[in-house]
């Protein structure tokens, strides 16, 4: 047969000829509904636990986790660490941040998998016993919170400012402090606190 003459149609059914001679269906039905019919139904399922070994707070912990699970998940649900909030769930409010390996990273867009190896410090390892953080107390004296549930992620991210040796004027630690979210806004009283602390430190 001349090419030209091969409609569409003669083509696709030529095509599905093997196919329905393989699998054995029946040739009256139309090639879609053929296709449809020969498509096997496996039931989804997810990766399998693997060991995984998080150093959080100077404390090993070894865990057995799925792939999929966050940092947060990690640290709330398998550690008892509640003191990191899931907040937006989306990396947007900053109530989940921590430190690894003294950088602020959002546990919420973090796998659990992608921090071993790494220092993870949460607001429960900043305080030493009794002994609050500097950036902490100043929170308690300036009182840089309201209802508190964005606290530990302010308070980690200002940390990690001053560690980091940023400008703390209060344009910059606005700026530097723009990842985390305060719904009661607290912000002048949070600014204060970073600011005060970078002082007695300076």
């Amino acid at each position: 047969m001349e090419f030209g003459k091969v409609t569409r149609r003669r083509f696709l059914w030529r095509s599905a000829l093997p196919t329905i001679a393989v699998v054995g269906l029946d040739p009256r039905l139309s090639v879609a509904a053929q296709a449809v019919a020969s498509i096997s139904v496996v039931r989804a399922q997810g990766p399998e636990p693997i060991p995984v070994t998080l150093n959080v707070n100077g404390k090993p912990h070894a865990l057995q986790l799925e792939p999929r699970v966050t940092l947060l998940d990690a640290l709330r649900e398998r550690l008892g660490l509640t003191g990191t909030k899931k907040g937006c769930d989306q990396g947007t409010c900053g109530a989940c941040t921590v430190l690894a390996d003294g950088r602020r990273v959002n546990a919420c867009l973090t796998l659990a998998v992608m921090a071993q190896g790494k220092s993870i410090t949460t607001i429960e390892g900043l305080a030493s016993g009794d002994q609050l953080h500097p950036l902490q107390a100043a929170f308690i004296e300036h009182d840089g919170f309201q209802c508190g549930y964005c606290t530990p992620g302010q308070i980690m991210s200002g940390v990690a400012l001053l560690s980091e040796k940023r400008p703390t004027d209060e344009t910059s630690v606005r700026e530097w402090m723009s990842g985390n979210i305060c719904r009661c806004g607290a912000y002048p009283n949070i600014v204060a606190a970073i600011r005060a602390t970078a002082g007695r430190s300076a």
